[in-house]
């Protein structure tokens, strides 16, 4: 059935087919730039940089980049938001052939250490506002040098003063160390303009971005210039994006959906990307209203927070282009209720819903435009094949037959970094001689070819669109002094879709109480990101338990889900 591709029909004139060019992301923006020099490329708090600029300051910071050491196969950890910095950062180290590892600037101390180690990074950069769990990297006999970035980087003179004067005021003056060292002085260190030589094929890892993988702990997932490359060719051709089109980036840098699809993509359409440095309906109300871009994406909980608020009136939708929704499930109704918000707002487009995973960069099924199906996650994109298997074979199952999503394209991952064992599974050849991706999800597919997502086989709980991954926290929780067993399941949410609840057996001499609730959750907080900490707790005598002894957290998902029900 999948050789027939039988969603080709729904495709309206789009190739079915994508060509990559075999060049690196850092040489696809070379040619942008050669061809829209004066074109406006990123635009941020009311500045705006051309392509021309932003290419020499690339250059440049790939010049300092040298300056430190940085090189071929090199690892750069990266712990910026959506500010001019990250972009410009993001593709120096693609020339010199280092790999970026992204990561979200509100991971604790904890978690960055086991992303630099994991990944050998010897360098970090990060921004002052959240420089704190940043420079305990300096602990690590490995970390060279750590950089820490601001919001006014790149801010206007007056924008400076009074950033400076409001948000800018309350961040903590940094202690002289010479490891230590702001993003100018880090420009600094660049020497006069040196000619271009490739330093990475368009095949060798350049990314690394954190997900589940096969496991509960977040893997490291290593992709290539190629992977990048392919997803924008294939959105470029599926929208029709074209130059001095704008799309609003608020989805952050360090996730597929934001980097993949609101940064690159969009500069290499010679498009704007309008860089929000924080993910909220203010900030994403206040972008609409200002900046109307052609092309808006992100989590369903945005889109239904948005709804709520008093300014939404005030958002005039007639020049959007596009809406996709990606990063968790949207529901028939939140899409309902937002297309009639579109539509009243001036809009003549609808809010359309990806699927996708950080393995293939990200989305890779997409409801095509006009053809709409009620709980369907869309047909494959441009390039892309899927399929339904049994689990755990290569059996391809028949129509409306529930099985494992498997999916092929040219913009798999390369591999999870030091785990040979889950990339093989992950990554399988089939009979057809193709390497396809087992998502690990479950779901089936009609016989137009449309996909249903129906569960996770592994285990990882989204919080508004943020991957939380239960084994982390339990270990997490499981050292605090008043735990005895621990086990995290995701429960439903009315803001976030998902929130975290910890189901908890007290060690002896403990009673639970609101006060110890309180400590548990300053404790998270202390170690974990804020989507990661439990919302709810819920005190037992014991927890279930398989007949080998593992905690049953199938059997919890199943009382919470009678409760809802």
């Amino acid at each position: 059935m999948t050789s027939e591709r039988p969603w080709l029909k729904y495709y309206d004139g789009i190739a079915a087919d994508i060509e990559i060019p075999d060049i690196t992301m850092y040489e696809w923006l070379r040619e942008i730039a050669g061809k829209y020099p004066d074109g406006p490329a990123v635009a941020f708090l009311g500045m705006s940089m051309s392509f021309k600029k932003l290419l020499a300051d690339v250059d440049r910071c790939a010049s300092a980049l040298t300056a430190l050491g940085v090189g071929q196969g090199d690892s750069v950890l990266v712990s910026l938001p959506n500010i001019p910095d990250v972009v410009v950062l993001f593709y120096a180290i693609n020339r010199v052939g280092a790999r970026a590892v992204m990561t979200h600037p509100l991971s604790s101390s904890d978690e960055l250490k086991h992303f630099a180690t994991e990944t050998n990074a010897r360098w970090a950069f990060g921004v002052d506002m959240f420089g704190g769990p940043l420079l305990t990297l300096l602990e690590l006999d490995a970390i060279e040098k750590v950089v820490l970035g601001s919001i006014a980087d790149y801010l206007g003179a007056v924008m400076t003063i009074g950033y400076k004067l409001t948000k800018g005021r309350g961040i903590k003056k940094q202690e002289p160390n010479p490891k230590v060292m702001n993003w100018w002085s880090f420009m600094k260190l660049a020497t006069a303009p040196v000619d271009y030589v490739r330093q990475q094929a368009p095949t060798d890892g350049s990314v690394v971005l954190f997900s589940g993988g096969t496991t509960s702990l977040p893997k490291g997932i290593e992709l290539s210039s190629k992977a990048f490359n392919g997803l924008a060719v294939a959105m470029i051709s599926l929208i029709g994006i074209r130059p001095g089109d704008s799309v609003l980036a608020i989805m952050p840098a360090f996730h597929g959906f934001g980097l993949g699809l609101c940064i690159h993509t969009c500069l290499m359409a010679a498009s704007t990307s309008l860089l929000v440095p924080e993910v909220g309906t203010k900030s994403y109300i206040e972008a609409l209203i200002k900046q109307k871009p052609k092309y808006i994406a992100g989590v369903p909980t945005l889109f239904q927070a948005l709804m709520q608020m008093d300014d939404f009136k005030k958002v005039d939708f007639s020049e959007l282009r596009g809406a996709y929704a990606g990063g968790d499930t949207l529901t028939p109704d939140l899409k309902r209720r937002f297309d009639e918000a579109l539509t009243s707002h001036g809009g003549h487009v609808e809010l359309e819903e990806g699927y996708g995973l950080t393995e293939c960069v990200t989305g890779c099924v997409i409801s095509p435009t006009g053809h709409y199906r009620t709980g369907s996650i869309g047909v494959p994109m441009p390039g892309t094949l899927a399929m339904i298997v049994k689990p755990d074979t290569t059996q391809e199952l028949p129509p409306d037959t529930e099985g494992e999503i498997c999916i092929q394209s040219e913009m798999l991952m390369n591999r999870y970094i030091g785990d040979e064992e889950a990339t093989a599974k992950t990554l399988r050849r089939h009979d057809d001689g193709l390497i396809w991706l087992h998502t690990g999800d479950l779901g089936k597919m009609d016989a137009d070819g449309y996909l249903y997502f129906s569960g996770r086989i592994k285990r990882i709980i989204k919080v508004s669109g943020v991957s939380v991954y239960p084994a982390q926290v339990e270990q997490l929780m499981e050292n605090h002094p008043a735990i005895k067993e621990v086990c995290v399941i995701g429960v439903p949410d009315d803001y976030q879709m998902s929130s975290v609840k910890a189901f908890v057996v007290l060690m002896p001499g403990y009673e639970g109480s609101d006060e110890l609730i309180a400590e548990l959750r300053a404790y998270g907080k202390q170690h974990l990101m804020k989507w990661s900490v439990p919302r709810k707790f819920e005190f037992r005598d014991e927890l279930p338990h398989t007949k080998v002894g593992k905690v049953a957290y199938t059997v919890l998902e199943e009382e919470e889900a009678a409760k809802s029900a």
